[in-house]
């Protein structure tokens, strides 16, 4: 009989000094212990280890049976009667076994539960563990840390509830357990709280830190807040990215790993704070507007690649375009690109715009190009969206048929590129990204699309691109240097005139009053000028001198074959 067996080991053990137990009896203990329990002997292995002959080998060894244990208070109804003696064995193990031992245990069985198990086996848990940790005295900090970390290790792969029913419900018990959780962790809070109310300058930053760092992976999932501003680091946390903070880990490895996944985190934790208002009472009102956009920008950006790299090229449906949110971002990157004073952002949201282009279908990339041509003033973005029709149209004549990109349909986007948007009186100067932009594509659409294949259909509406684009063009450069060289010998007279070169005044480029300069630096502005007239020239009589050899070659043999 299994109480029979029990009986002999504890016999045995209550001889022997603390110092003389082996391994054997361990072993003998466990085996004999978890028998009891699966056979339904939960009350007497309650009398044994109540009684107090046995207190020392309890605290030994009575940490083998939580695993055993755990599994039988998760088998018996809570109406049963053996569930309730099970209880009771957890709660003076709590109280007899040794710290250390049983927080090895109990966070064993944590770490080893999984799926609907989880959070049954957390909540049961989780004031054991709270109890030993409190009992803990090296390295108390470290193992709270660990156990935090623990829970949220397996809380993190269950499905959320996100509906009001799903949520009443709690199939798995994630809503209650989540609840558990921060209860467990507020005695260290308070601990942390009661160290920092005695001493403004609160030395023992262990504990603090690892409440920290658990905090910053709940921000990311499941969203626990609170404890943030009790340990006063819900506001140093908002400016994080903005400000720079000190490194938790001596190795850089780390500490990049470490920023990398707080991320989400920090996006979460501004979401909440000046979207739902959480801690909103408590926020310092000397920050300005733009400092706060400032602040948040990283956060914007950081969730949006995120989704966006979750994603695959070509996969987002052009339909999602009807949605006025998917035209109003590129539309918002572009503003970031063209108006922020600061470097880095202009350059990510480059980036974001890119990699947001790249993961919609043809039709829906040839909608974001017509969007952004109709409504971006700025020649760089016009120029940079026309570099990448080029590139769609390299794709479609080169590695797979896109009807998007060829045909009428190409015909139609062409009509946006291949123009000057006040004829001759056009600023070419201004518009030279866009213009430089156009005419190396129309000349690669010369060069690569035959006009027997016609493929593109540039030459269908070669007419209309002479008329439109090359011969206002024309007529532009020669007005345009005609006004800046004249406007070089008007300096040059009056700089011989002044007899002296560092006379200070002002100039106006693109109807742009530049900032004062000397005459000198003023010629230097005005000679740039003319070499991107001469730049736009070039281009644009090779275009030319295609087009006329490829015209030429047509109708030669035209002629041949009649």
């Amino acid at each position: 009989m299994a109480v029979d067996e029990l009986q002999a080991i504890i016999q045995r053990c209550q001889i022997l000094e603390e110092s003389d137990f082996r391994g054997e009896d361990f072993n003998l203990f466990q085996v004999a212990g978890q028998k009891c329990l699966e056979d339904g002997y939960a009350a007497q292995l309650l009398e044994v280890i109540q009684n107090e002959k046995n207190k020392v080998i309890i605290k030994n060894m009575g940490w083998n049976l939580i695993s055993p244990l755990v599994r039988c208070i998760l088998a018996y109804k809570q109406e049963d009667d053996k569930q309730e003696h099970c209880l009771k064995i957890l709660d003076q193990l709590v109280q007899l076994c040794n710290p250390k031992e049983l927080f090895l245990g109990l966070l064993e069985q944590i770490e080893q539960t999984s799926g609907e198990q989880v959070c049954p086996t957390v909540m049961l848990l989780l004031q054991p563990l709270q109890t030993v940790l409190l009992k803990l005295q090296n390295k108390k900090a470290y193992s709270v840390g660990l156990s935090l970390a623990m829970i949220m290790n397996q809380l993190t792969p269950l499905p959320v509830p996100y509906t009001k029913q799903q949520i009443q419900e709690d199939k798995l018990g994630l809503c209650r357990c989540c609840n558990a959780v921060v209860d467990f962790a507020k005695p260290f809070v308070n601990e942390v709280v009661k160290n920092m109310e005695k001493s403004s300058e609160y030395n023992d930053m262990e504990l603090k830190e690892e409440l920290l760092k658990f905090c910053m992976k709940s921000l990311k999932y499941p969203l626990l807040t609170d404890i943030l501003q009790d340990i006063r680091e819900l506001m140093p946390l908002v400016f994080i990215h903005h400000k720079g903070r000190r490194s938790y880990w001596e190795n850089q490895e780390f500490e990049d790993i470490e920023r990398k996944n707080s991320a989400d985190s920090l996006a979460c934790l501004s979401y909440l704070m000046f979207v739902q208002h959480f801690g909103i009472n408590c926020f310092p009102m000397v920050f300005s507007p733009s400092y706060l956009l400032q602040c948040n920008m990283t956060h914007i950006e950081d969730l949006f690649e995120s989704c966006l790299l979750r994603m695959e090229d070509n996969s987002l449906s052009h339909q999602y375009l009807e949605f006025r949110d998917f035209i109003n971002v590129p539309q918002d990157l572009v503003k970031v690109m063209t108006l922020c004073p600061i470097e880095y952002l202009r350059k990510k949201s480059l980036n974001m715009l890119q990699l947001f282009i790249d993961k919609f279908d043809a039709e829906g990339k040839y909608t974001l190009f017509r969007c952004l041509l109709k409504t971006s003033n700025h020649a760089g973005v016009q120029g940079y969206i026309i570099q990448k029709i080029k590139d769609q149209i390299h794709l479609s004549l080169t590695a797979h048929d896109n009807v998007w990109f060829t045909g009428h349909h190409l015909i139609s986007l062409l009509d946006l590129v291949l123009f000057l948007p006040e004829g001759a009186e056009t600023d070419l100067l201004q518009n030279s990204d866009r213009i430089m932009a156009s005419l190396n594509l129309l000349r690669y659409l010369v060069i690569k699309d035959c006009e027997s294949e016609n493929q593109t259909g540039v030459w269908t509406i070669l007419a209309k691109i002479e008329k439109n684009f090359l011969k206002p063009l024309h007529v532009g450069l020669n007005m345009s240097k005609a006004h800046y060289e004249a406007e070089i010998k008007n300096k040059r007279e009056n700089r011989r005139d002044a007899n002296n070169s560092n006379t200070v005044c002002s100039l106006t480029v693109s109807e742009e009053k530049m900032p004062a300069m000397t005459t000198e630096m003023q010629l230097q502005v005005l000679h740039s000028a003319l070499f991107t007239f001469d730049l736009i020239e070039s281009v644009l009589a090779r275009v030319e001198e295609l087009i006329e050899v490829k015209v030429k070659a047509v109708m030669a043999e035209n002629i041949k074959v009649n």
